[in-house]
């Protein structure tokens, strides 16, 4: 096995967890965002496609989802930045007896709002969403959505039928919105009782109804968190906004090389401004003509402008999945990606230049970005 590394983050540091196909890693950097030290890899061998950090009620807590193809999946956690792991003896995260199903991924972890402290979320493959409410000690299935009339009807995608987003309302304790490839996306009002699909202007051109209620390829759906009616929706073919809490999508696939695509990120306090990627098309999922381009928006889609500083231009036949792609919320807001042939690029000026962090890695399938925030030490302790 590799040696691991790890790091010691300080108070304002920047961390980057990044997921891949065998393994994990845990960068940091300080507000500059210059240099980055690395640790990891953590979790060698296993894919980890969910990662989270949690720093609410003192906690600077690390969770991750690796998958092993022996094991299965198992959700741990780690308290030190990665130097210690929990290791439980049995899954923490498991269907019920008699729900017919067993946990196939782990593909993405939430931690609740301040509000709810000791509340997380969990979307998993079989598309379901599990819930804590003692900090991860003990999870439960979600039997509203598990339950929901149209499930039956619901078709994997070429990932499988996961549940991949997960979108909390900050202000609506009862208010979440979750996203399955290929059912859509669904609401819910009432805390998980009931949901309702919530899909009215996406189309599904693999489907003989273009516009259906339920069975459109949603890849990704990001929340603005200053103005949260607002998001934006990469799908299986087409780009989308919402201004009403995604009651109704408009399209803003305007000046983008392809409407395909997987990843996007939107800005921590400017609603109007996002980033993509667009990739060429379903059949060759790779960035259009070579050039790896990230778009941004800063007028809420009605134009795109491409950022190709410090990013290659000739045979870059990159890709960027659905999870790889996230912004830190600094100012000016730092963007990050990484791609299937295991780079990692960043920027610190909202995408107008970029640095590759990383390269050699495994397939990035998932990145993150937190502020560390830890307690000064008391004098003489």
């Amino acid at each position: 096995m590799p040696d691991t590394t790890h790091i010691t983050p300080r108070n304002g540091d920047v961390l980057l967890l990044v997921g891949t196909m065998k393994g994990a890693f845990i960068l940091r950097a300080n507000k500059a965002r210059r240099k980055w030290d690395v640790g990891g890899p953590y979790f060698p061998g296993s894919a980890v496609y969910a990662l989270a950090y949690d720093g609410r009620g003192g906690r600077h807590r690390v969770w991750a989802g690796p998958q092993s193809m022996h094991w299965g999946a198992l959700l741990r956690s780690s308290d030190d930045f990665g130097r210690h792991w929990t290791n439980p003896e049995e899954a923490n995260v498991k269907f019920p007896e008699g729900a017919g199903a067993a946990l196939q991924n782990i593909w993405q972890i939430v931690p609740g709002r301040d509000a709810e402290p000791k509340t997380l979320y969990c979307g998993v493959e079989p598309a379901a969403m599990f819930v804590s409410s003692d900090a991860g000690k003990t999870w439960r299935l979600n039997e509203g959505l598990w339950n929901h009339p149209q499930r039956p009807k619901w078709q994997p995608g070429g990932g499988g039928l996961c549940l991949h987003t997960i979108l909390l309302h900050p202000n609506d304790l009862k208010r979440i919105r979750i996203a399955v490839s290929t059912a859509g996306m669904y609401v819910t009002g009432d805390g998980g009782a009931t949901w309702r699909p919530s899909n009215r202007g996406v189309r599904a051109d693999f489907l003989p109804e273009k516009y259906p209620e339920f069975g459109q390829c949603v890849h990704k759906v990001a929340q603005s968190k200053t103005k949260p009616e607002r998001m934006f929706l990469q799908n299986h073919w087409g780009l989308y906004r919402t201004d009403d809490g995604g009651e109704n999508w408009t399209d803003v696939a305007n000046g983008v090389p392809s409407d395909f695509g997987f990843a996007m990120a939107i800005h921590p306090e400017d609603p109007d401004c996002a980033w993509i990627v667009p990739l060429e098309s379903d059949g060759f999922r790779c960035t259009p003509e070579g050039k790896l381009r990230v778009y941004r928006t800063r007028d809420a889609g009605k134009k795109w402008k491409a950022m190709t500083k410090g990013l290659p231009q000739t045979k870059a036949y990159e890709t960027v999945l659905r999870d790889a792609m996230a912004a830190d919320a600094l100012d000016p807001a730092g963007v990050y990606f990484g791609t299937r042939s295991g780079k990692l690029f960043g920027s610190s000026d909202q995408g107008k230049s970029w640095s590759e962090l990383l390269d050699g890695l495994p397939p990035v399938v998932s990145v993150k970005t937190a502020r560390v925030s830890l307690k000064p030490k008391r004098k003489g302790a």
